[in-house]
């Protein structure tokens, strides 16, 4: 694999991790949200969740389509993710303005593959991150508006 393609792999790796860390952490938010917005935010969590879900798996096809090996345990995952985990319960204001930087910081990674993308040309894998970005852009704006 060229040294070009081994960055678009990279990119996609971290992608890949920092999805499915944001998926768990939206999961574990989802179970465990309370308040007055409990039903509202339970809901809203479920969707993005789920969206995410199926996200993982297109990205990790995607890396097999390029040849490489996907990676897929929760050590891979940590040390190539962009997105924290966390391991406890906040207050659901803090949930949502954690997931608004998380879903910022994949927004972020999002780019970074669609010009390494680019720049080989590797049009189907721009398409897909210029796709997840569309997604996580959309999902913070979502997530803001309960702050407001």
């Amino acid at each position: 694999m060229n040294a070009e393609r081994q960055e678009v792999v990279e990119q996609l790796e971290k992608l890949l991790a920092s999805s499915y860390t944001l998926y768990l952490k939206t999961h574990n938010y989802h179970w465990n949200v309370t308040g007055p917005m409990f039903t509202t935010l339970h809901n809203l969590f479920e969707t993005q969740y789920t969206e995410l879900a199926l996200a993982v798996d297109e990205l990790a096809e995607r890396i097999r389509s390029l040849g490489a090996r996907a990676p897929g345990s929760y050590s891979e995952f940590a040390r190539l993710s962009g997105v924290a985990e966390d391991t406890g319960s906040p207050p659901a204001r803090e949930m949502i303005e954690n997931l608004v930087a998380d879903q910022q910081a994949v927004v972020d990674i999002a780019r970074d593959l669609v010009e390494a993308a680019e720049g080989i040309p590797d049009q189907a894998t721009a398409d897909l991150a210029t796709r997840r970005l569309d997604v996580h852009e959309k999902n913070a704006w979502m997530l803001r508006s309960h702050l407001e």
